[in-house]
């Protein structure tokens, strides 16, 4: 089968489960050719045939969405984004697919429904459109913006195949819902409780970094400066995959933003979690509480000495409760990796996409 699988470039999530993902279906014979931008296209062109186009981005200050700089930096890539479109326009051309691959990459998924051919979407996301969870009160009207969105984004899935770390019944027979997908990197990874903490943000949270200065007791591995530098008990490191990886499997605990992958990576190696979820991003507040729920960690709102005393304060208590959490996983190393998952994928691609092509025509309001 010929697949255009499109990949969102916010973030490194999006990228790291397409790498599994690419790898399994060029493993199984299908021709792939990914879009995506920013950082989902500096990752994968280096690995496989891979389309740059400029994409939605979000962006933040001290760990807060900042609404009127993201729009209007999206409002001046306008330009951009038409010639992006055309240049989609000429690979749907060239390629002819058999079928669209979204990890919430809303181009593709317009083209996909312009030219009638079937979508699967494939993300972390649409749990929070087609699976019932429980969130905070006050998040409400979060809840039905990002809902929205999501729908906005992929309006209409032929079938969904979304990843997460809770559970909850789906509200539709064609949501399928499996656990995180692991990255190789972190399945050959054997965890140790070393003597320091794990620090990552993704763009300057300057705050955190002042009240980190003040635990003289404690030691921090940081990452999101982009600098190598050592002050006092703050080590600052430049970024590299393995780098990262080696020093969160052996870390006391991981301090960051709620992301997701991330988080499910530290689940996966029984790392104690303090989030600080972003301030306007609905997902990161919703992955902290049930982080939190969970017992896994501490979803927190300051990052301020009293919440970092309290998280380390229960850092027994969080390894308890993670001390299980790979048993049965479908990600385990003695089990296929990403199994579920990749079984679902091989299913609906059968045949000449027999099994999607059904979904497909049902034409199911979305």
């Amino acid at each position: 089968m010929r697949i255009i699988y499109g990949v969102s470039g916010e973030g490194s999530g999006h990228s790291s489960r397409a790498k599994e993902m690419v790898t399994h279906l060029l493993g199984a014979g299908h021709e792939v050719q990914i879009v995506s931008y920013n950082r989902g296209y500096e990752t994968l062109h280096k690995l496989f045939p891979c389309h740059r186009i400029d994409g939605l981005r979000i962006l933040s200050v001290d760990n807060k969405v900042t609404v009127p700089r993201t729009l209007a930096y999206n409002l001046r890539m306008l330009p951009a984004y038409r010639r992006s479109i055309h240049s989609l326009r000429k690979l749907f051309d060239e390629f002819q697919p058999d079928l669209v691959i979204t990890d919430f990459e809303p181009m593709c998924a317009r083209f996909a429904n312009w030219r009638k051919l079937p979508l699967i979407s494939l993300d972390n996301q649409h749990r929070m459109r087609f699976m019932e969870y429980e969130s905070p009160a006050h998040l409400h009207w979060d809840r039905v913006i990002t809902e929205t969105v999501i729908r906005m984004v992929v309006p209409k899935p032929d079938v969904v195949l979304a990843t997460t770390f809770m559970q909850g019944p789906v509200s539709n027979d064609y949501t399928f819902l499996f656990p995180p997908i692991l990255r190789s990197e972190v399945a050959s990874l054997e965890p140790r409780d070393g003597d320091y903490h794990l620090v990552y943000v993704t763009s300057a949270y300057d705050s955190l970094i002042y009240t980190l200065r003040q635990m003289s007791g404690e030691r921090f591995i940081i990452y999101g400066y982009n600098k190598e530098e050592e002050s006092g008990n703050l080590r600052f490191r430049e970024f590299s995959t393995l780098g990262f990886l080696r020093d969160v499997a052996g870390s006391r605990s991981v301090i960051a933003t709620a992301g997701y992958t991330l988080m499910s990576e530290a689940m996966y190696l029984q790392k104690p979690y303090l989030a600080f979820p972003m301030h306007g991003q609905f997902e990161q507040q919703l992955n902290a509480f049930c982080l939190d729920k969970l017992g896994y960690g501490m979803n927190a709102a300051d990052a301020d000495i009293e919440t970092l005393q309290v998280f380390f304060s229960h850092l027994p208590a969080y390894r308890e409760a993670l001390a299980h959490y790979a048993d049965g996983y479908s990600n385990n190393p003695d089990a296929a990796r990403n199994g579920q998952i990749c079984a679902k994928l091989d299913e609906l691609l059968a045949d000449n996409a027999a099994l999607l092509r059904q979904y497909h025509g049902r034409a199911t309001p979305r």
